[in-house]
């Protein structure tokens, strides 16, 4: 026998959940985007994973073996053999001269774009937005049609199979321009008039107030141009005919014509991964800042 006052309760909860949405009804497309996801990790990280395992493989078992996940039996010999070879293959060089240029190229790239995305952002002067989106647009073209003249300029300034011809080239990228200047855009411009009522001038505005509220893109862009100058190929092999001078990009190059036999692939792929170490740990401690760099008002509290 039914309780009245029990149906009075249950009958509005009924209605509530007849018109509650399901929670079962978007769960297709959650999981189809969850396994599209897995697959693309997947592609990416198995070709990373194999060659890791590769680096630690004995000679004998990557020639004689097929394609295998995980190494039988790990070794360091092609460690070790890539660290000793000091003499036409100096990879501690390498990558010392790759983190030399690519620090000091860090730096410079810094000071220059934050400089100049300032002036284009914050201060008025004649034809301020027509000269920034011509060179804008001229950044569009492709760095190498730019290689014979670059190398022309590098060659007359005495710079071949320098450092130089590395850090140089590239500091005012537009690219990196042109998110400071967004940036700096979602600033308030009552800060700059702030500080200009109190005596400021523009570089002490520039100096105190601008440069630490923009930290974020500023840590982005920096480590862009550290990843791109440390990986970057194709101009080193260029510009460097010197083995001891070279960045570990041209050196890796180098390596193939040594280690590039079958018997030598572990020390190949032992060697690449040194070279990826320093930039995979820049972006473990750097990520966040990609998650702030996206809120051009993330410097604001308030």
């Amino acid at each position: 026998m039914s309780n009245p006052l029990v149906n009075q309760i249950d009958q509005p909860l009924k209605r509530n959940t007849r018109g509650k949405k399901k929670p079962s009804d978007n769960s297709v497309s959650k999981y189809a985007a969850y396994t599209f996801l897995i697959l693309l990790c997947l592609i990416w990280i198995i070709p990373v994973v194999f060659g890791i395992s590769t680096s630690f493989r004995s000679q004998t078992e990557v020639v004689s073996s097929g394609f295998r996940l995980l190494p039988k039996d790990w070794t360091i010999d092609n460690y070790i053999a890539t660290l000793t070879n000091t003499s036409t293959a100096p990879i501690l060089r390498w990558l010392w001269n790759s983190l030399f240029i690519a620090t000091t190229h860090t730096l410079l790239v810094v000071v220059i774009i934050s400089l100049t995305g300032y002036g284009y952002s914050r201060m008025k002067f004649k034809g301020r937005d027509t000269l920034f989106f011509t060179l804008l647009g001229i950044s569009f073209f492709p760095g190498v049609v730019n290689l014979i003249p670059s190398y022309k300029i590098i060659d007359a300034f005495g710079w071949v199979n320098t450092a130089w011809a590395m850090i140089i080239p590239g500091l005012a990228g537009m690219g990196n321009i042109f998110l400071v200047r967004q940036f700096m855009n979602g600033l308030p411009k009552d800060l700059d008039e702030s500080a200009r009522v109190d005596g400021a001038s523009d570089f002490r505005i520039y100096l105190s107030i601008i440069v630490p509220l923009v930290k974020p893109i500023l840590i982005v862009c920096a480590l862009f141009s550290f990843t791109g100058s440390w990986n970057d190929f194709l101009w080193p092999v260029i510009v460097y005919t010197d083995v001891e001078k070279m960045p570990v990009t041209a050196g890796l190059l180098l390596l193939q014509d040594i280690y590039g036999n079958y018997r030598m692939i572990g020390q190949l792929m032992g060697s690449a991964i040194l070279a990826i170490i320093p930039t995979l740990l820049l972006f473990l401690f750097a990520q966040k800042y990609f998650v702030q760099s996206i809120n051009l008002n993330s410097g604001i509290k308030g």
